[in-house]
């Protein structure tokens, strides 16, 4: 799969998927775009939903909504987060307390096992740029 991202003005990029998909990114607070931070914290909650998904609707019903809010912790003048916490904002009404706290344990045990980008921040990778068609990639800092 290709994925690109591209200059398109002053800090602002679109970034496309091969079936068509863009997403307009730029600096934090740049209206109509999402920062690459943001981009970051919602890849996790999305793959949190996604992953969680069936499991959710199997207990609460086939069209609950489901909505997966998600913050980050991040120190002040700080280049890194210190955290990403999800949060899932479902009509739990018809479930007990056992229910919810089954529930709750069901996901988790999924999006450990399952969601790719949760289990690749945890377990932490290289990173490397490389700058021309023939360039050698760069040391991860």
């Amino acid at each position: 799969m290709t994925l690109d991202v591209e200059r398109v003005e002053e800090h602002r990029f679109v970034g496309r998927n091969e079936r068509g998909a863009r997403v307009q990114i730029g600096r934090k607070g740049q209206e109509g775009t999402f920062s690459p931070t943001e981009l970051l914290q919602l890849a996790v909650a999305g793959c949190a939903a996604v992953t969680g998904e069936a499991l959710i609707l199997r207990r609460i019903g086939d069209e609950a909504p489901i909505r997966a809010e998600v913050s980050a912790r991040q120190r002040p003048d700080a280049h890194e987060l210190d955290g990403i916490d999800v949060r899932f904002d479902l009509d739990l009404s018809a479930l007990d307390a056992d229910g919810v706290a089954e529930l709750a344990a069901t996901v988790d045990r999924a999006v450990d096992r399952l969601c790719t980008v949760s289990r690749t921040l945890r377990k932490g990778i290289p990173v490397r740029e490389t700058y021309g068609e023939d360039a050698a990639p760069t040391s991860p800092a």
